[in-house]
């Protein structure tokens, strides 16, 4: 699917991660692994950039705009796929196809409150989902997350992560969750002091071997519904 062959990665003048090689195949569920701050998020856009075209990515910012409804954060997923003057008549008064399909992601989504809510009334879990929802709306056979679970609880973060696994042949996300990681995903790659510290099979794993390249208790957060 893409290979990245001795590539700096940084933004600005700055190199976080030097001479980077790895490659991705298709149909594979990816986690990437390591302590903050070593450059997780600048590798995983990286990705995105190279396979942008049938990529969604769910990033840990999120992008919402928050005076604007559930409905209408969604819909921006969707919006290259219809003409400027869809969108903007869909903006004022929403359309029936794309208010049932939004309402039927955010009941997989476990989003339950009326559509036309604004996202600025939302918690972080619910706001968190609606991203998720964002993402699946542009059905797109690539999904990249950044910690796209964090402010869940880990059972509906496992629920969450076996649909998005459902609805995309490829899953490539940034996690704090080793846990997650080893028994949910087909592979993992550790990213420690500026290079790809481990790149395995998760079946060949265990926390043991992944708190060699960092203390995997300190990734642990707090969490929200």
């Amino acid at each position: 699917m893409l290979t990245v062959v001795d590539t700096d990665l940084g933004y600005g003048q700055k190199i976080i991660l030097p001479n980077i090689s790895l490659a991705l195949n298709a149909n594979e569920h990816v986690a990437i692994l390591g302590p903050s701050g070593v450059g997780k998020t600048t590798l995983l856009h990286h990705l995105y950039q190279q396979l942008a075209e049938q990529t969604c990515l769910c990033s840990q910012a999120q992008g919402l705009v928050d005076n604007l409804s559930i409905f209408h954060n969604v819909f921006i997923g969707g919006l290259a796929r219809h003409s400027r003057w869809y969108n903007m008549v869909n903006l004022l008064l929403p359309f029936t196809q794309p208010q049932q399909h939004i309402s039927a992601i955010c009941q997989q989504l476990e989003l339950t409150m009326p559509l036309q809510k604004k996202v600025s009334e939302l918690s972080g879990g619910q706001r968190q989902r609606v991203a998720l929802a964002r993402a699946l709306f542009q059905q797109q056979p690539v999904f990249m997350g950044d910690e796209p679970f964090s402010a869940l609880d880990p059972l509906m973060g496992v629920r969450l992560l076996n649909l998005v696994k459902q609805s995309h042949q490829s899953v490539i996300c940034v996690l704090h969750d080793a846990e997650l990681a080893l028994a949910h995903f087909d592979r993992i790659i550790v990213i420690s002091a500026g290079k790809v510290a481990l790149d395995a099979n998760a079946n060949q794993l265990t926390l043991a071997h992944l708190s060699q390249h960092y203390v995997v208790a300190d990734e642990s957060p707090h969490r929200a519904d």
